[in-house]
């Protein structure tokens, strides 16, 4: 369960740990013109210590920005205020143990519900469109609802789930929005075959070398319930271009592996 009390202590904690083990001199370069950044400076933030609080303060603001509608920052701030003056607080520890987990049940709770919509959300969308996409010309559905499109046919053999695969890729949404693409990072993934998720294991060995195909996966053959936050909802359906670049037999000279793949 969030803890907003632990979230601020272990931030400000982590903050005050890099800037006092930062080493002299490391960072970032001042301009040459320093004085002139200077003076653009706010005068509210002309000391160390203001510039300091201020980064500290915005940190905080930003660790908060996703529960801001439980947060009232005028009362943040006395909160802080008091408690470095060293008055005595306002609330009980009790008190203030209290509220923070009500608080705190209550962004699960809301949390839990947003979840089970998006996940509901996504099933009837991606159902709704693997049932519309399977009867366009050209588009194959296995027994498992895998569907798949071939868009270059290769030559050679088809890998099995034992073999190691060197492939380019790139997944979307079905909004079009892509999460994923080795296109874009200019590096080729090689991965073992049985160790990604089952859509592809099982389309990846319908090509041969050279292949580039259209992989359609229904939620179940992808992330499912679970998802693959941020990017991939619960219950997402996904689409893959792939393109079969080699397969590396266990025998064969490794591939140098690029840390990301479509595990489990």
């Amino acid at each position: 369960m969030f803890k907003v009390s632990r979230a601020l202590l272990a931030l400000a904690c982590a903050t005050l740990v890099v800037a006092c083990n930062k080493p002299a001199g490391s960072g970032d370069a001042k301009p040459a013109d320093a004085k002139a950044t200077d003076a653009s400076t706010p005068a509210d933030l002309s000391s160390d210590a203001q510039k300091f609080s201020y980064s500290i303060g915005f940190d905080i603001g930003h660790s908060l920005s996703q529960i801001k509608e439980n947060v009232d920052v005028p009362a943040l701030e006395k909160g802080i205020e008091e408690s470095v003056a060293g008055k005595t607080a306002r609330l009980t520890d009790q008190q203030r143990e209290e509220i923070k987990q009500a608080v705190a049940k209550k962004i699960q709770e809301k949390q839990i519900a947003d979840r089970a919509a998006a996940a509901q959300k996504n099933k009837e969308e991606g159902e709704k469109f693997l049932a519309e996409n399977g009867k366009k010309p050209g588009v194959k559905t296995t027994a498992s609802g895998l569907q798949y499109e071939v868009l270059t046919e290769g030559k050679g053999e088809h890998p099995k789930a034992t073999d190691k695969v060197t492939v380019n890729y790139k997944g979307t949404l079905l909004d079009g929005t892509v999460f994923d693409s080795s296109y874009d990072r200019n590096q080729p993934v090689s991965f073992p075959l049985a160790n990604v998720i089952p859509g592809w294991t099982e389309g990846v060995q319908l090509m041969t070398p050279g292949s580039k195909y259209k992989f359609y996966l229904p939620s179940n053959l992808a992330y499912g319930e679970r998802g693959a936050p941020p990017k991939i909802g619960p219950n997402s359906t996904l689409v893959f271009e792939v393109e079969l670049l080699s397969i590396d037999k266990p025998d064969a000279a490794a591939a140098p592996a690029p840390a990301k793949a479509p595990k489990k």
